[in-house]
């Protein structure tokens, strides 16, 4: 966290928390379809717990040392994918 950094909350912000993790999910859903292999499918399996382990750790990082980042996590309720997670 930077200092006299703000939160972000236009946007993809608004709708979910990590819209970055979101755009990287995606990418990993649709690799098997793209590449038709079950390996690409089984890195995307793996990838799920790792990238949930981050943001947990990232969020801690953030409402100790982000001004107003509870709030939001009030406002904007889906980390990475809306109505889901």
């Amino acid at each position: 966290v930077q200092e006299d950094q703000k939160v972000i909350v236009t946007g993809l912000y608004g709708v979910v928390r990590h819209p970055m993790y979101m755009s990287t999910l995606l990418l990993f859903l649709t690799m098997p379809l793209v590449l038709g292999s079950p390996l690409s499918f089984g890195i995307m399996l793996a990838y799920i717990p790792i990238i949930a382990k981050r943001i947990r750790n990232e969020e801690k990082v953030l409402e100790i040392g982000l001004s107003g980042y509870r709030e939001y996590k009030e406002r904007v309720r889906y980390k990475v994918i809306p109505f889901v997670w």
